[in-house]
């Protein structure tokens, strides 16, 4: 788990000595979920497409949240068509600060791929480094790779409700969105009560790259993160509490993720809700309107 970030530089090292190394283009955002047009216009070379909404998660039932993990039958058969053998190198990149490329690391970290890495400070590092880029598509010969689910922690609804009045679950989204100010997407505005906030973009700096691990474990001690008690992640949809599951990983910590989040959360009426900035915010208002 030391091993979690890869240089553009160590990643064109790689390339050019024909490592048996699988580049992964996993760029996805909220509001433009198909990156695959940006993928066409330039890529790193020999990089794969991969499909987040389609790939990198299942579609259910709105209880279960907006991006349930996948089956290990469906992550397989993507792999395998992104072209990944057993004992290859993957490396997972996206066009903005690393946000969705976590998710493909982590759930390929899960699986049992051994060597997963997410290029540090993703396609801009590696465009800034003045490696050359490629245009269209990529078909990849058929992989042949074996995945098996369970090697990284989660937990349930269930087990994150329990997690925030025992030890610590953070929410990642920002912070207006935690407090409950306004809520785009999902049914509910506001948090998991007992959640403390920090928005998983402070995981980085101006060019994308991951904080230092010092600096993680400073702020993160200071959030009131403990070393040695147990943290859980979420954010909206699952997406980019894997984000924030590598920066406490980089940090020293062994943190587990709520994947149902607060789109899984939200859209079970019988879950309470807090708002404001405090982590139980105004819990017990809430409780004595709805009864």
């Amino acid at each position: 788990m030391s091993q979690i970030l890869i240089t553009a530089d160590e990643l064109a090292d790689l390339l050019s000595a024909d490592s048996p190394v699988r580049v992964l283009d996993v760029r996805w955002r909220l509001d433009r979920p198909d990156g695959r047009p940006e993928f066409l216009d330039d890529h790193i070379p020999g990089a794969v497409y991969v499909d987040l909404d389609s790939e990198l998660a299942e579609h259910g039932a709105p209880a279960d949240g907006r991006h349930p993990l996948p089956s290990n039958a469906l992550l397989q058969t993507a792999a395998r068509r992104w072209g990944v053998n057993d004992g290859d190198v993957v490396v997972v990149y996206d066009d903005l600060k690393s946000l969705s490329a976590a998710r493909a690391w982590w759930l390929l970290t899960d699986a049992g791929i051994a060597d997963v890495r997410i290029l540090d400070g993703s396609l801009r590092a590696w465009t800034n480094a003045g490696h050359a880029l490629e245009q269209g598509d990529a078909v990849p010969a058929p992989g042949s790779v074996t995945l098996s689910r369970g090697h990284l922690p989660q937990v349930d609804i269930d087990q994150a409700a329990a997690l925030a009045g025992r030890g610590a679950l953070i929410d990642v989204r920002a912070a207006e969105r935690y407090r409950g100010d306004f809520e785009p997407i999902d049914p509910r505005a506001g948090h998991v009560p007992g959640a403390l906030n920090r928005f998983t973009a402070q995981n980085v700096d101006a060019d994308g790259r991951f904080l230092d691990p010092e600096t993680l474990r400073r702020e993160f001690a200071e959030l009131g993160i403990e070393h040695g008690e147990p943290v859980g992640v979420y954010c909206g949809s699952g997406v980019t509490a894997s984000h924030a599951f590598v920066a406490l990983t980089l940090a020293g910590y062994s943190p587990t993720l709520y994947a149902g989040s607060w789109s899984q959360w939200s859209n079970h009426p019988d879950r309470p809700v807090a708002i404001g900035s405090e982590p139980e915010g105004a819990l017990a208002s809430i409780q004595k309107e709805k009864s």
